[in-house]
């Protein structure tokens, strides 16, 4: 799996496919998908992510209380 980082705009492989999807995770581990040689793999802040067609990640993978805030924003 590929995201882009938000600042950079480079591609970044994702390495632990249980990072992106777990909301309780705050970091991912990848790494750089440039050049010709293999990058090391660094952690990458989730939120500073994208996808790479330039859309948001889901609120489900980022805030652990998704569903609470969801019916807080329908009930209000």
């Amino acid at each position: 799996m590929f995201l882009m980082q938000r600042n950079s705009e480079k591609l970044v492989e994702v390495l632990s496919l249980t990072d992106p999807f777990n909301p309780n995770h705050e970091q991912i581990v990848g790494r750089f998908h440039a050049g010709e040689e293999m990058q090391d793999a660094e952690s990458f802040a989730k939120d500073d992510m994208k996808f790479p067609s330039g859309e948001v990640l889901p609120k489900c993978w980022l805030d652990p209380q998704y569903k609470q805030h969801s019916l807080i924003a329908m009930e209000g």
